[in-house]
C-alpha cells in the first residue's frame, strides 16, 4: 500500500473525508473554531478551563529547572513508573512490575494506537461500542482490521448483552471497551464487564481498557477490568493524566499489560514518538501519589458542575440523559424541534452562543440515523461558564 492508500483509508475510518475525498478537520477542530470566530461558549471540547493541583505544576517547574528536558528512557522515568504500579495497587489492588508491565506514552491515544497496531493484523476483528471515540475508528482502520461495534442506546447507554454476544467470534482479535464512556457518560456494571472478559476467554481475545475517566465517576463505582477473574492475562489497561489532573495539554498516558503484550506495543510505540513530555513524567508521579481527599474532591466538584449544567439543558428543553462519568452529558434536541443535531450545533453559536458536538460524530455513517438528534456538552468548565451557557441555552425553548 502506497501512502496515500494509507492516508485514505486511516481518514475513512475517522470519518474524515469529504463527499470530494479531500480532507475535512475534525468535529472538534471546528467546533472550536467556531467557538474562536463567535465567541461562543466552548462546551464542545474536553477540555477543562482551570489548572490542576499546584504540587503537580510546581514539580513540572522544578523538573524543568532541575535539567530533566532530554529524552526519558523507552519505558518513561522509573518515578513514574512506580508511581502507576503504586497507583494500580492502592486503588485496585494490583501489582504491575514497574519494569516490565508499565509504559509511559504520549496520552491515552498514543497508547491505544500503540496496542491496536501491535496486536492486530491485516483480517482480524475489533469490537467497540458505539458511539465511539472518534480515533478509535481510524487506528482501526489503517490496522486493516475490520471495526464491529455493538451499539448503546439512550438514555442509559448500556450495550444489550445479546448484541454484546453476537458480535465477538472467532475473528475477533481485540475487544476494546472505554468505561466511564464517552461521550456518553455512562459507566459499565460489573455483569456486563464480566461478560466481556467471558467472551475474551472463550474466543481467546484480547481486552482494551481505556479507563481515562476512572477518577470521574458519580454515583457509580468505576471497576477496572484487569481485576475480574480471567481478566489480567489478556487485559491492556490504559489511562492518562490530563483528565484527572486538569493537564490536558501535557499528553502524558500509561499502560499496564503482562509483559509479554507490552514488549509488543514497545516495539510500535518506539517509533510513534518514541519518547514524551520529559518534565512532565515526574509531575504526574507526583499527582498521582496525592490523598484520597484530592481524588474523592475532583468526582465531587464535577458531579455539582454536571448538575448545574443538565439542570439547565433540561430547563432549555432538552431532553437530559443522565451522565455517571467522564466530562460529558448527552441531550436529546428533537423535544425542542431540532432533530439534526450536526446542524443544530453548527447553529448554536448563533442561536445561544454555545458550541456543542452532535453524537452522529462518534458513529459510524450506517448509524448516525439511530443518534442524530443527540447532542454531547462538556461540563469540565468552571461554574459560572456554565449557569452563563445555561441562561443562553434558555432561549431555544423561547
Amino acid at each position: 500500500m502506497d501512502i496515500t492508500g494509507a492516508w485514505e483509508i486511516a481518514a475513512r475510518g475517522a470519518m474524515l473525508l469529504g463527499a470530494d475525498g479531500r480532507l475535512r478537520p475534525t468535529i472538534f477542530a471546528e467546533m472550536s473554531a467556531l467557538s474562536v470566530s463567535s465567541g461562543a461558549i466552548n462546551l464542545g471540547q474536553g477540555f477543562p478551563d482551570e489548572d490542576g493541583p499546584e504540587e503537580v505544576l510546581e514539580a513540572a517547574r522544578r523538573a524543568i529547572s532541575d535539567g530533566m528536558n532530554q529524552y526519558p528512557p523507552a519505558l518513561g522515568y522509573p518515578v513514574l513508573r512506580e508511581a502507576i504500579s503504586a497507583h494500580q495497587s492502592r486503588f485496585y489492588g494490583l501489582t504491575p512490575d514497574p519494569d516490565r508491565e508499565v509504559l509511559v506514552t504520549a496520552g491515552a491515544t498514543e497508547a491505544l494506537a500503540a496496542t491496536i497496531l501491535a496486536l492486530v493484523q491485516p483480517g482480524d476483528e475489533v469490537v467497540t461500542l458505539e458511539p465511539f471515540y472518534d480515533s478509535y475508528a481510524a487506528i482501526i482502520a489503517l490496522s486493516g482490521a475490520r471495526h464491529r461495534t455493538v451499539a448503546l442506546r439512550a438514555p442509559d447507554f448500556q450495550p444489550d448483552h445479546d448484541d454484546l454476544r453476537h458480535a465477538v467470534n472467532d475473528r475477533t482479535r481485540l475487544i476494546l471497551i472505554n468505561n466511564p464512556h464517552n461521550p456518553t457518560g455512562s459507566v459499565l456494571p460489573r455483569e456486563t464487564l464480566e461478560l466481556v472478559v467471558q467472551l475474551a476467554n472463550q474466543y481467546d481475545a484480547i481486552i482494551v481498557t481505556d479507563e481515562v475517566y476512572e477518577h470521574l465517576t458519580f454515583e457509580r463505582k468505576h471497576i477496572a477490568v484487569a481485576t475480574l477473574p480471567g481478566a489480567w492475562e489478556r487485559t491492556v489497561t490504559i489511562s492518562s493524566a490530563g483528565k484527572t489532573f486538569s493537564t490536558t495539554g501535557w499528553k502524558v498516558g500509561w499502560l499496564t499489560a503482562p509483559g509479554e503484550l507490552l514488549q509488543a506495543i514497545l516495539a510500535i510505540k518506539q517509533f510513534l514518538t518514541y519518547v514524551n513530555a520529559a518534565p512532565f513524567q515526574p509531575a504526574i508521579a507526583v499527582g498521582l501519589g496525592l490523598p484520597d481527599s484530592f481524588f474523592h474532591r475532583i468526582a465531587s466538584v464535577l458531579q455539582s458542575k454536571r448538575d448545574v449544567l443538565s439542570a439547565g439543558l433540561a430547563k432549555a428543553g432538552f431532553a437530559v440523559s443522565e451522565s455517571h462519568g467522564s466530562y460529558f452529558v448527552v441531550a436529546d434536541a428533537a423535544p425542542l424541534g431540532f432533530v439534526d443535531a450536526a446542524s443544530l450545533c453548527r447553529e448554536l453559536p448563533r442561536l445561544a452562543g454555545v458550541v456543542a458536538v452532535p453524537i452522529s460524530a462518534f458513529v459510524s455513517d450506517e448509524n448516525k440515523g439511530d443518534y442524530a438528534s443527540l447532542v454531547r456538552f462538556a461540563f469540565c468548565k468552571r461554574f459560572e461558564v456554565l449557569e452563563q451557557a445555561s441562561k443562553q441555552l434558555a432561549g431555544l425553548s423561547g
